[in-house]
């Protein structure tokens, strides 16, 4: 049994709840301690309810469990946070910081921050986006993941904090719903399929953009989490890419498996922030480091959550 104790932040979200599982299966459900700001509910391990704004409390956990990794989860995600940006700013930036802080103060060993392809802008390639490429994002969010993964550097230079981060794009699974990203779409489609309903896309059916599916997600955290140190040569954050794909192609595959499925399009304010991100991305850096390698491209995405899609319904 490891050594090991671990506490997420943002448990009950949507990459949250499915890591906090996968993490229990690796280091025993005693060694995870789950937070939300609510209630998880029934769990397998530890759970606490947390406000990750709250340093004094965020500390307390950190002591009372001797936690040695921190997973920092918590996060308003792009298409909420437009919608009041210095609410989104301070719970983004604010729960780092405290994270940041606590885990320097009890020598916590490991930090994960998840970043995302919102650090880009329309200045940086669309097609192939480089590891490190000018950041100019344009919301919220991404102006907060760029800062959050300067000062994870910074942490990792200045005090020899072991932050590890990596840039998710889009990430699709059918465990729980997404939570106010542009990237949306590409759950709730495959919702509206396995109810028979028409699906009305808020993006245009060209707008292509980087995804990953669930199970690529959590092996791609768990990897660079347990990758030696050393071989990591990126200390803001690793470019990660598994598929991309536009609304057209992801109705297309869905209509390989349900050809009665209809699709219409009606972009709205998430349009152009989606004009603003990659197409596709050029993940080198972490194919070298520590062994990425996606296993789902679409077509086996799209029959796996239909399967587990209409189970669940």
């Amino acid at each position: 049994m490891t050594s090991d104790r671990i506490l997420l932040t943002g448990a009950g979200g949507q990459i949250g709840a499915v890591l906090t599982e996968a993490l229990r299966e690796t280091y025993g459900a005693d060694h995870v301690v789950a937070t939300d700001l609510k209630a998880l509910g029934p769990q397998s391990g530890p759970t606490e309810i947390l406000n990750a704004l709250d340093a004094p409390a965020l500390d307390e956990l950190v002591r009372k469990y001797r936690i040695t990794q921190i997973y920092h989860l918590a996060a308003i995600l792009s298409a909420t946070g437009e919608k009041d940006p210095m609410w989104a700013w301070n719970i983004n930036m604010t729960s780092l910081f405290n994270v940041l802080e606590v885990a320097r103060q009890r020598e916590v060993a490991k930090v994960y921050f998840p970043s995302s392809i919102a650090v880009f802008g329309r200045e940086a390639h669309r097609n192939n986006t480089p590891q490190f490429e000018v950041l100019i994002p344009e919301t919220v969010y991404g102006i907060s993941k760029v800062a959050g993964e300067n000062w994870a550097n910074y942490y990792f230079r200045r005090y020899g904090l072991d932050v590890r981060s990596m840039r998710y794009p889009g990430i699709i699974g059918y465990q729980s719903m997404p939570g106010g990203g542009t990237t949306d779409y590409a759950v709730d489609i495959y919702h509206y399929a396995v109810q028979h309903k028409p699906y009305e896309c808020f993006l245009r059916a060209d707008t292509r953009l980087p995804m990953l599916y669930m199970p690529d997600t959590i092996k791609a955290t768990l990897q660079l989490m347990e990758a030696p140190s050393d071989c990591l040569t990126v200390r803001t954050s690793y470019n990660l890419a598994g598929m991309s794909f536009t609304p057209e192609e992801i109705a297309a595959s869905i209509q390989k498996e349900m050809p009665g499925f209809q699709i219409s399009y009606k972009p709205d304010f998430r349009q152009a922030i989606a004009d603003s991100w990659p197409a596709t991305i050029d993940d080198s850096a972490a194919r070298r480091d520590w062994g990425w390698q996606p296993e789902y491209d679409l077509d086996a995405m799209t029959r796996d959550m239909l399967y587990h899609l209409k189970l669940k319904y």
